[in-house]
């Protein structure tokens, strides 16, 4: 099969993150989110992972989460941006989500902690990771879904728009929740799971929030950017409308959404439950389940 078009540019998205490394501490409030509640899932999970792969380790915090846990062994830590890398603990290896240099069926858990949206090839990945997992080993991770900073892309795509007659890509396009599910059993993986989560962000203006993106090492990193300088005239005609259509009414602060996408998906093993004939439901899923969606709110307040 032909290789996909390369969607990002791995090179300059690695440069930043080594620069982001100098100040990750105060910027990595998105991971710690998504740390805790990987842990949480892995906690519930009543057996003993005895080696642990950790795809995308940025600057360690997870693996000194999942540490503690009791049924959690020995941890390698993956990173290919290496100013992040050193500063994890234990085994540390440097490599990129797209070439894994792991044996197959070496692995009972791959962590992936807001790597796995950066992949040029996500179904590669996917089917990488699943041969590297031993039968009944487990897939757990998060990665950003496609109403992420759905308000700093619709605001500039109207600026562009408005100002040069046309748009470039300036928000990367995140995976959507409906096409994962799909992805992950094409690559091979049985009971695959996949929820979202709204988590929004309040910042005191578009513009901390597009710097505080900056420091995080997040900003633009595809390959389809426009490499013209933005001009002034052109990014305040996007906080306008950013403050215009999407700032609270009272407080004046902008909202920013972040849809974190979590999925866990086994290698498939013959002791797992097989799902049952289709047809053979004895009941409605909408009686067995609650509808109600949870939100999460962050005020940045100190920006």
């Amino acid at each position: 099969m032909s290789q996909p078009e390369p969607l990002f540019d791995l090179n300059l998205h690695e440069q930043r993150r080594n620069r982001w490394a100098r100040q990750v501490k105060a910027q990595d409030f998105l991971l710690r989110r998504v740390g805790e509640d990987l842990c949480e899932r892995l906690a519930m999970i009543k057996r003993c992972f005895t080696k642990t792969l950790i795809l995308g380790a940025h600057h360690g915090i997870i693996g000194k989460e999942i540490a503690n846990l009791e049924n959690i062994d020995w941890i390698i830590s993956a990173e290919t941006a290496n100013a992040l890398l050193v500063q994890c603990s234990g085994t540390r290896i440097n490599a990129h989500q797209e070439w894994l240099p792991l044996k197959d069926g070496s692995l009972d858990l791959i962590l992936s902690p807001l790597t796995l949206q950066y992949a040029n090839d996500l179904p590669g990945t996917l089917t990488q990771i699943r041969r590297a997992l031993k039968n009944d080993g487990l897939l757990l991770g998060a990665l950003l879904g496609g109403s992420t900073l759905t308000e700093l892309r619709q605001s500039w795509l109207q600026a562009e728009a408005e100002i040069t007659g046309g748009a470039s890509p300036r928000v990367a396009p995140f995976a959507d929740i409906r096409d994962l599910g799909a992805l992950l059993q094409r690559a091979g993986f049985a009971l695959p799971v996949v929820d979202s989560e709204r988590l929004t962000v309040n910042y005191a203006s578009p513009l901390a929030l597009m710097q505080e993106l900056k420091a995080m090492g997040c900003s633009n990193a595809l390959i389809a950017r426009s490499r013209r300088p933005v001009t002034k005239k052109l990014l305040g005609r996007a906080c306008e409308i950013y403050i215009d259509q999407f700032a609270h009414p009272h407080s004046g602060r902008c909202p920013a959404t972040f849809e974190i996408l979590t999925v866990s998906a086994w290698a498939p093993d013959d002791s797992q439950q097989k799902p049952s004939p289709r047809g053979s439901a004895k009941m409605r899923l909408s009686d067995a389940l609650s509808l109600s969606k949870s939100r999460s709110e962050i005020d940045k307040s100190k920006l």
